[in-house]
């Protein structure tokens, strides 16, 4: 019964392979991200192995981060004599939305064994509260 699931799978592995000339040169892989809080902090990790610290760019705009660069091949080799070719080279992004505020003049990242790790303090809870009197049914609104 496995001889059968193996070929079905190399079947589709064949069948998928010329369906890859999606791929172009603009195109932009997407990053693995963990996203998590402390106390005080959100923070997001993810790996980004082959990448420079300068070649990373990173924006915060309002309750969105991006993570944007490019991985490079430092040697070139023909296609005919890759046996397997898994590892993405070119450009990457991610955007993220943040599922709070965070304060952007305090935001930090660092890029150590290839894992970039981001720590945005959250902003600090403003209270909007405010005390509402009701009414009763003989009083003036």
């Amino acid at each position: 019964m496995s001889d059968v699931v193996i070929e079905a799978q190399e079947e589709l592995v064949v069948a998928a392979a010329p369906a890859m000339e999606w791929y172009q040169d603009d195109y932009e892989g997407q990053l693995s991200v963990d996203v998590y809080q402390t106390p005080e902090s959100i923070v997001v990790r993810s790996t980004i192995a082959g990448v420079k610290p300068e070649g990373i760019e990173i924006t915060l705009n309002s309750d969105v981060v991006t993570i944007r660069g490019r991985r490079s091949q430092e040697v070139a080799v023909p296609k005919e004599d890759y046996f397997y070719q898994e590892c993405y080279w070119g450009g990457f992004s991610r955007s993220i939305v943040l599922p709070m505020e965070v304060q952007a003049t305090g935001v930090k990242a660092t890029l150590k064994n290839g894992i970039l790790t981001l720590v945005l303090p959250k902003a600090a809870k403003q209270s909007n509260a405010v005390a509402v009197t009701v009414a009763g049914e003989d009083e003036p609104s």
